[in-house]
């Protein structure tokens, strides 16, 4: 049976019941498949599943969707329930945030300024301080995150190595739709005409990918991805970017990751593969 838990001591007093080791999946609610398969891979790698579910007004910017981002806490529970997690830590911000606002944060330093940190200042921060706290409060031997957010699985890793914390971050591969959409709880937010449009990221990056193994080395790749889309206006491009793994400068040959964000309508959405890049012909 999944026990729910609202506050920290019920926490504390659920979490000591668990013998063995202990995987956690963090998420912001609205639960879909993608998060299903977060926490079937903690069911896989781990004796029990802790699942938190808040959403932390810190890595909201202004204008950003705190208010209007869905929350549904019974389907959420009962997905979690279903995928066999022994737990679910869901409070409200006054319990995790007792004294409001934290005056002591978690930065990212410069892994965080770029990408998503450079068009949303401040949200790493807030991810890596309420990470810091649920790890601290779940106190998991494993921790599960979704690859569909790459940069913040890379700067939560570096968190996790840099303050010695003692556990092991694992990633998951994207959970697509039928259409390749990368499972994302803002995807509600689309409209038909919308959703249409925001199938170009996924080609795009499946542009990229064909040009990358066939050799057309960085500025293949690239120029392969924005011809996509820029084929499709109603998506405004944010930044497409190559790297590499560890989302650094792009290598000339190897392993490399093609990162995407755009706005659709009223929705901003992010992508991204992992792909290998050919020797130059």
């Amino acid at each position: 049976m999944t026990r729910l838990a609202h506050r920290r001591a019920d926490l504390a007093a659920a979490r000591a019941a668990l013998p063995g080791t202990v995987a956690v999946v963090m998420t912001m609610g609205a639960l879909h498949e993608g998060h299903a398969a977060l926490l079937r891979a903690a069911r896989a790698g781990a004796d029990h599943v802790v699942a938190t579910v808040f959403v932390n007004p810190l890595q909201f910017g202004p204008g950003e969707d705190f208010d209007r981002y869905p929350r549904t806490l019974d389907a959420d529970v009962a997905i979690c329930a279903r995928e066999g997690a022994d737990l679910v830590f869901a409070p409200n911000a006054a319990e995790l945030y007792p004294a409001g606002r934290p005056a002591t944060a978690v930065t990212a330093g410069p892994p965080g300024d770029v990408l998503e940190g450079a068009s949303r200042p401040g949200f790493f921060t807030g991810v890596l301080t309420v990470v810091c706290k649920l790890l601290q409060l779940t106190r998991p031997h494993r921790a599960l995150f979704g690859e569909k957010d790459y940069q913040q699985l890379t700067v939560i890793r570096r968190m996790v190595a840099d303050l010695d914390l003692p556990v092991k971050v694992v990633g998951v591969p994207t959970v697509r739709e039928p259409d390749g959409l990368a499972l994302s709880s803002r995807n509600r937010y689309l409209g038909a005409e919308d959703r249409r449009a925001a199938r170009c990221l996924s080609g795009a990056l499946r542009a990229g990918i064909d040009a990358g193994a066939a050799g057309g080395g960085g500025d293949g790749v690239l120029a392969a991805a924005r011809a996509v889309l820029d084929a499709t206006p109603a998506a405004a491009l944010d930044y497409l970017a190559l790297t590499d793994p560890d989302l650094g400068p792009a290598p000339p040959a190897g392993p490399a990751r093609l990162l995407v964000a755009a706005r659709v309508g009223g929705t901003r959405l992010i992508d991204n593969v992992p792909l290998d890049l050919a020797p130059r012909r």
